[in-house]
């Protein structure tokens, strides 16, 4: 069985630490964890790899947030992965930072990367993984703070949740939607020792 696992973020050296990007961040640590490396590809950077007998195809669209559908359908397509094996990884102001939220469809939440996979895909109805952002920030703010760069610290105290998101991605493949929602929607990711 072979699964589609899309991380979102823009491309380029000057938004590789924002928090849009932590997609890419998820699935740089996912790919790291099944020793598979990033190519450049047909709209975007695609990883290939095995977790025990499924197939994964992890991908890192070029086409910056707002078109991200594009990247998705594509692969889908190619790799003729139905719905109910894709999983988008994104960023998300709506929870706290670093909390993850899984579920099996829903809207976009003011997303543009999601809203336009949303619109190529004519569905709503995909597994997405929302990793918490937070939301600290004043009114008309929300672009600068999702295009700001965390800092090395929070970086650095990020790590963990990082890896529980990636372990959440390996659930999903591995157990199913449902485990995976059980499993990590109520755990607290850990936090790094003092």
């Amino acid at each position: 069985m072979k699964y589609l696992i899309v991380g979102l973020g823009n491309i380029g050296s000057e938004y590789s630490k924002t928090r849009h990007n932590v997609g890419f961040m998820v699935l740089d640590h996912l790919a790291s964890s099944i020793d598979s490396l990033f190519a450049t590809d047909r709209l975007g950077e695609v990883a290939k790899g095995r977790l025990k007998n499924k197939q994964l195809v992890l991908l890192k669209p070029n086409t910056y947030m707002n078109l991200s559908g594009k990247a998705v359908r594509y692969w889908m397509d190619k790799e003729n992965i139905p719905m109910d094996r894709l999983l988008v990884v994104t960023d998300d102001i709506a929870i706290g930072e670093g909390m993850l939220r899984l579920k099996g469809k829903g809207s976009d939440g003011g997303h543009n990367g999601l809203k336009n996979i949303n619109l190529l895909l004519n569905s709503r109805q995909y597994a997405r993984l929302r990793f918490g952002v937070g939301n600290d920030f004043g009114k008309g703010n929300q672009v600068n703070y999702v295009l700001g760069e965390w800092s090395g610290e929070q970086l650095e105290q990020l790590q963990p949740n990082i890896q529980f998101a990636s372990d959440c991605c390996k659930a999903f493949v591995l157990s199913g939607l449902q485990f995976a929602m059980n499993g990590f929607n109520k755990k607290v990711p850990p936090r790094p020792s003092a």
